[in-house]
């Protein structure tokens, strides 16, 4: 079991929009923004429960994970419309951590086996309706669910105190994200996490695990290595702050702290400095939205200087600019041969050649020959690959992979998949 108990966010996708699961109805039906909030704010997991009843209504429910799976940067269990073994491919395809799958549906039970040997036992969980599936818990282990969910919301203490009795591990359910139901149900040894059904109101999940923290809990919550008496402040008792995006690593600012700020930092996640204008502290987008959620601090070498790296909402600088540093004093000309820029670049110019078409454009002429076309040249640049890969001097394949990777972004471009995409699938395996 994991050392940290787990925080984490559920609700349904029900036409595109979020649907509480117990309790009071959602006041954010934006699945995607309600997604991103609580991935940012702290929550350890996502759980979606896919409430479509019909196959369109699937399907779009598959599409949203998907680019929940993308932004959200948080793990998602998922699952609720599973008829067969491929309902289980595609949501784990569309980025889902892990598939739950309905006990009470004899051919989601049927599916445990075959699901859990083709994906891994630790992609499939299985949901309890409530505690009378409690005494076949073994049997589902045995077929191969690593984690069991109990659906009812907020058990007693009785029923959580017969979990003790239990070798699986369980997620349990609350309609009320409160730190005092949290903590009674997460004080049991075989209880790993709760899914608190939040509904857009609720505090965000660092503030409810810092809670958690205080009644005994161990919860995943920033904790700085190095001690703030260690550092070397400036002679206004303030540490620099270099922040960086955290995919991109572009230099968004500089700003200041004082202790007060970096331990509000490190107890909200948010970014807060020192205002060395206004003398206070500053909690970074309070008035403008444009808030940065902390996902790592760093400290230099002569412990002078923070770097912090943020997810941006909106512009860092006031101007509205995305970047404070904008104003270019001297430049000289080179030659971009960072990986992931060069493929964004070129990626860039192919779908503006998609969105935009010029005439006499190579990129053009394969758009408009279709797919056929497309994968006939990347099936010829495949094989040119293998027969320059046969002559011992390397300038042949770098020249064919180089043609290569060029007709694979056109594919790309054609199928809607983006770099992104590519590098996240690259990172889960």
């Amino acid at each position: 079991m994991n050392e940290y108990k787990k925080v984490i966010p559920g609700f349904g996708i029900r036409e595109g929009k979020a649907a509480a699961l117990w309790g009071a109805d959602c006041c954010e039906n934006d699945v995607l923004a309600l997604s991103r909030y609580y991935g940012d704010s702290g929550a350890d997991e996502l759980f979606l429960y896919d409430l479509s009843e019909t196959d369109e209504d699937h399907e779009r429910s598959i599409g949203l994970i998907k680019e929940i799976a993308r932004t959200a940067d948080v793990p998602i269990i998922t699952g609720g419309r599973v008829r067969r073994l491929e309902d289980v491919k595609k949501y784990l395809y569309a980025g889902a951590k892990a598939v739950f799958l309905n006990v009470d549906v004899d051919e989601n039970v049927d599916l445990m086996k075959e699901a859990s040997d083709r994906f891994g036992d630790d992609k499939i969980y299985a949901w309890l309706p409530d505690f009378t599936w409690l005494e076949r818990t073994a049997e589902y282990s045995q077929l191969g669910a690593s984690v069991m969910i109990l659906g009812c919301a907020c058990p007693s203490e009785a029923e959580t105190a017969r979990l003790e009795e239990k070798e699986e591990t369980f997620i349990l359910s609350s309609d009320c994200p409160d730190a005092a139901v949290f903590s009674s149900m997460l004080a049991s040894g075989r209880v790993s996490g709760v899914i608190g059904s939040m509904t857009g109101k609720s505090p965000s999940c660092m503030e409810l695990k810092q809670q958690l923290k205080k009644n005994g809990i161990a919860v995943d919550t920033f904790e700085s290595a190095v001690a703030w008496e260690d550092f070397k402040l400036n002679s206004d008792g303030l540490i620099p702050v270099i922040v960086q995006d955290y995919r991109t690593s572009e230099v968004l600012m500089m700003a200041y702290m004082n202790q007060e700020a970096f331990e509000a930092t490190l107890h909200s996640g948010l970014m807060t400095y020192f205002s060395r204008s206004r003398q206070s502290l500053w909690l970074k987008g309070e008035t403008s939205g444009h808030y940065q959620y902390v996902k790592s601090l760093s400290l230099d070498c002569d412990n002078d200087t923070l770097l912090a790296k943020v997810n941006q909402i909106g512009a860092a600088c006031h101007t509205g600019a995305r970047s404070c540093f904008f104003q270019t004093l001297v430049k000289k000309e080179y030659q971009e041969t960072n990986p992931l820029k060069v493929f964004e670049d070129v990626f860039a110019i192919i779908l503006d050649r998609k969105e935009n078409p010029k005439e006499g454009s190579y990129t053009n002429y394969l758009f408009d020959k279709g797919i056929d076309k497309i994968l006939k040249k990347l099936g010829e640049e495949a094989t040119e690959i293998v027969i320059a890969a046969k002559n011992p001097d390397p300038e042949e394949v770098k020249y064919e992979i180089s043609d290569f990777l060029y007709h694979m972004m056109v594919l790309m471009a054609d199928k809607g998949v983006t770099w992104e995409d590519i590098t996240r699938e690259l990172a889960n395996r």
